[in-house]
């Protein structure tokens, strides 16, 4: 088995056209319920190839030659999982709730590869 990477990833583009932002607070509500049930069931269902569980992605620092920097990107949270291949990982994230249910982009699959000479 491979090791992989998920990353969850989202934006404002993405927030705006599911329409997430013009949901009464009742239905966006129920919304939230209906994804965290449909979350913890695609966890239940998967739990034999979750490696480690992750979660969500706070506020991103930036570090390089310049210093230290805050910046913003798409990600949002994370997964570590084991899969055959790169094609069966990406297939377990078919339909997921991160976009399917949440106002979530897309979820994003790496190889996590060996480090070369170890």
């Amino acid at each position: 088995m491979k090791t992989f990477i998920a990353v969850f990833t989202g934006n404002q583009d993405a927030m705006k056209k599911s329409g997430w932002l013009d949901l009464a607070p009742d239905e966006r509500k129920a919304r939230e319920e209906k994804g965290l049930a449909a979350w913890g069931a695609w966890m239940a269902e998967n739990a034999g190839a979750i490696a480690f569980e992750g979660g969500p992605l706070g506020k991103t620092k930036r570090v390089s030659k310049t210093g230290i920097d805050d910046i913003s990107n798409s990600m949002a949270g994370f997964v570590v999982l084991t899969a055959a291949s790169h094609e069966d990982a990406a297939r377990k994230f078919e339909n997921h709730p991160h976009f399917a249910i949440f106002p979530g982009e897309a979820v994003e699959i790496m190889e996590v590869l060996p480090i070369p000479g170890h």
